[in-house]
């Protein structure tokens, strides 16, 4: 009898933590332009051409992009380069992002595969050097558990963010954001990157 309560206890432990998993939302990056701002719904013509609404969160964080060029970047800033892989194995960015110090601490140091196009990575790494390649600046980037070498060419985006607000969510401007995407399909966001002045956030 005893056998089968501990049985009966860990099957509902079981069911209930199937429950939480299954009601947990799941997470999705989008990226696209804004459509139309209503109330707290913001509709995105994403990049794969689907027609989505976010419910944007009362205190939603807005952040604007800022172009910034490789003579603004230096050793020791926080940095996260979009990449492919070169055949010779070599890391080449694609877009680089440079981190506001207010950014450290809460946006993860890593390195992961990433959706900015098919094979991309993403690596977000505190600059341990900087020297001139054939190729472009390489950077040295030391995160947590690791370090890569990526190499970024003349010409690659680069961007930084500066606090924004609503008043920045217009139609035709461009968002990236990371969402929350619930059971039933609804898609909410914390907080969001904008594109201000002509320049997108390229990530």
């Amino acid at each position: 009898m005893k056998k089968f309560g501990i049985l009966l206890f860990a099957a509902t432990l079981a069911l209930v933590g199937a429950a939480a998993s299954a009601q947990a939302p799941t997470r999705m990056w989008v990226r696209g332009t804004i459509t139309l701002l209503d109330g707290d719904v913001l509709s995105v013509k994403s990049r794969e051409g689907k027609d989505l609404k976010i419910n944007l969160a009362p205190k939603l964080g807005v952040r604007a992009a800022k172009a910034i060029t490789m003579a603004e970047i230096k050793p020791g800033d926080f940095v996260g380069p979009a990449s492919r892989k070169r055949a010779d194995g070599a890391l080449v960015a694609i877009s680089l992002q440079v981190f506001p110090p207010d950014r450290r601490g809460i946006v993860p140091e890593l390195h992961i595969p990433w959706d900015l196009e098919p094979g991309s990575l993403m690596t977000n790494g505190i600059i341990g050097g900087i020297v001139q390649t054939t190729g472009g600046r390489e950077l040295t980037l030391d995160y947590k558990g690791g370090s890569q070498k990526v190499i970024v060419p003349e010409g690659t985006p680069m961007f930084t963010t500066v606090p924004g607000d609503r008043s920045l969510l217009v139609k035709g401007a461009y968002v990236v954001m990371n969402t929350a995407v619930a059971a039933d399909g609804t898609i909410s966001t914390a907080g969001l990157t904008v594109s201000k002045d002509g320049v997108k956030p390229a990530h």
